[in-house]
């Protein structure tokens, strides 16, 4: 959520911002409105609220000297009631700027390339080269069903489209991924791992930014008032909604394995053959609460901790700066990792590591107390990336390290996570 003085006191900058994402400026001239109609009405309440105070001090004199003081307490509860009223009118225009608010995105860092679409993104770096084939390498779901590992036609019959059954050996290097994935960010770079819930509420999506905008993205559980998961992030980082943490313990970094569900509303035609795009996956996600002086150096170093992950797998891939239409709702930058699949000859975001600034923080209520607990507390810098998408680096796996007889070579840094399987081959 944008700071509401920063929008009253630069209207330009924030339309300057909504036009590089493609976005009308209609939403803050609105807000402009009824943010003048709210001062307008708390300067009248204060007006009224003075009067009240004068008279009342004069009808406790009338009162001392025993004379009549019935007309002016009269005046004074008539005045009362239109305190209240106008406070009612307040809340009632707060509402109204708190919807408008909610649906306006973060504002993009001044580094953000500007552009419309993904073709305007900027190629930051790339590791490694695409692996080169005597034959013409298949999409993983023919190498994952050749080899019995991926069952696209039994996991429909179980719950629908999108969905997918993992079997003996593909079941196997997806939960080697997960525990390969968490043992890297928790001792090798300085995540506490957690286990949060699966099911969240709307306070906790609100925190984030999914609701109110992004409902029809979300499985909602009947009646409950609880929502699956989308993403770690939504459980993790508000962890700390309503808290206010000591300048001493940032920048807090969490590591969380848990699958996520969405409905992957608006997707129709894209990714619909394979294990890429599904209601149902696996994710192991980094999150960092940071000063706001540091958050830019964290989203750094949070996107090369991601990196690492790639490179262990000797993962062809490259780092992209989304630009300013690319960019997620609630995020001030973006850097996704796309790895190379060789069925398409192109790149797929396998993670996508952000720096919300305050702008989650401001929802969640989540502040810290700078130097020595002394000073007024501020809120934080959120941030996250994958560390990875599990399915994501699955199908990588299956279609950079396949083999002209249709095995797959388990990549070194995972086998022993897989008792040491050096090749996966039809059962």
């Amino acid at each position: 959520m944008l700071d509401r003085h920063f929008v009253r006191e630069n209207p330009d900058v924030v339309k300057k911002k909504f036009a590089e994402r493609g976005l009308p400026p209609a939403s803050v001239d609105a807000h402009l409105a009824l943010d003048e109609k709210r001062r307008r009405m708390l300067q009248k309440v204060e007006e009224l609220k003075h009067l009240k105070n004068t008279v009342s001090r004069e009808i406790g004199e009338l009162k001392k000297k025993g004379e009549d003081a019935e007309e002016k307490v009269a005046e004074m509860r008539r005045v009362g009631d239109d305190i209240a009223g106008m406070e009612e009118g307040v809340a009632a225009v707060d509402g109204e700027m708190l919807k408008i608010e909610l649906a306006m995105p973060n504002l993009q860092d001044d580094s953000v390339p500007v552009g419309t679409t993904s073709e305007n993104n900027a190629e930051i770096r790339k590791w490694g080269e695409p692996p080169e084939f005597s034959f013409e390498p298949r999409p993983h779901w023919e190498v994952g069903e050749g080899l019995g590992i991926l069952d696209f036609e039994r996991a429909a019959k179980i719950a629908g489209a999108r969905f997918a059954l993992l079997r003996g050996a593909g079941a196997r290097m997806e939960r080697a991924l997960i525990d390969f994935m968490l043992d890297i960010h928790t001792r090798e770079h300085g995540y506490e791992e957690v286990l949060p819930p699966f099911m969240v509420n709307r306070e906790s999506l609100i925190g984030t930014g999914q609701l109110p905008k992004f409902e029809r993205d979300l499985f909602g559980v009947h009646d409950s008032g609880y929502y699956l998961v989308p993403t770690a992030e939504v459980p993790v980082t508000n962890i700390h909604r309503g808290e206010i943490l000591d300048e001493a313990a940032l920048p807090v970094k969490y590591a969380a394995y848990t699958p996520c569900f969405r409905s992957e509303a608006g997707s129709y035609g894209k990714d619909t053959r394979g294990y890429i795009r599904q209601h149902q996956f696996n994710k192991v996600e980094l999150v960092k609460l940071a000063t706001p002086e540091t958050s830019f150096d964290e989203l750094e170093s949070l996107t090369e901790n991601a990196e690492e992950i790639l490179k262990r797998l000797r993962l062809h891939y490259r780092i992209v700066s989304l630009c300013s239409g690319d960019l997620g709702f609630a995020s001030a930058k973006t850097y996704d990792l796309e790895v190379w699949l060789p069925s398409e000859k192109g790149y797929k975001e396998i993670s996508s590591c952000s720096n919300f600034t305050d702008f989650q923080a401001r929802r969640a209520a989540l502040r810290y107390r700078p130097g020595a607990g002394k000073s007024k507390a501020r809120f934080v810098h959120t941030l996250n990336g994958s560390g990875l998408a599990v399915g994501r680096t699955l199908v990588a796996v299956l279609e950079q390290c396949q083999n002209e007889d249709g095995t797959v070579t388990v990549p070194g840094a995972l086998r022993p996570y897989m008792d040491g399987l050096e090749r996966v081959e039809r059962a």
